[in-house]
């Protein structure tokens, strides 16, 4: 097996890279909620109304995850209030799972937080999307109460981040 060179630096939300990564995560997330493959139609109406016009410094982040030089993951951290970020968007595309990837972004999205102020992250996602639910209790996020609520909510993750400035982390 070969190995695969992982880079993971933020993106405008909006880059054409980023844009191609938010529409599979969407396609993925939606045809399982829905249980059949979406539309173009659908995927585009999805990705419009996303609102994530504050995945920008100060009020956030937006990262992609590049494997041996392709787009390949991406996630972003807004912020709640002073101390406090939301993990979005989380995704590794398909072929590219199990690579070590997800990890390498988990901690760049952790240090994304931190250098914005925060010292909490938290995040809420679906039963059904168990990859994320697995690398979320592997990255050490525990179960939380809910702390917003929304159709597709339904069990939100918590973790206390490390104070050490980025890329200093033990």
């Amino acid at each position: 097996m070969t190995s695969t060179n992982w880079t993971v630096r933020p993106e405008r939300y909006d880059s054409p890279e980023a844009t191609a990564l938010r529409f599979d995560y969407f396609d993925d997330v939606a045809s399982r909620y829905y249980g059949r493959p979406l539309t173009a139609d659908e995927v585009d109406e999805g990705i419009l109304n996303e609102g994530l016009d504050r995945l920008v410094p100060p009020t956030g982040q937006f990262l992609v995850g590049r494997a041996d030089g392709e787009p390949a993951a991406c996630g972003g951290v807004l912020m709640l209030d002073a101390e406090r970020a939301e993990l979005t968007r989380v995704f590794v595309r398909h072929a590219h799972r199990g690579t070590g990837g997800a990890a390498l972004l988990m901690d760049a999205l952790e240090e994304a937080a931190v250098a914005l102020g925060a010292r909490r992250m938290v995040l809420n996602t679906r039963l059904d999307l168990v990859e994320a639910r697995a690398l979320y209790v592997r990255c050490g996020y525990r179960e939380i109460p809910a702390y917003c609520e929304g159709p597709y909510m339904e069990v939100w993750y918590g973790k206390e981040l490390r104070s050490s400035p980025p890329g200093a982390r033990a």
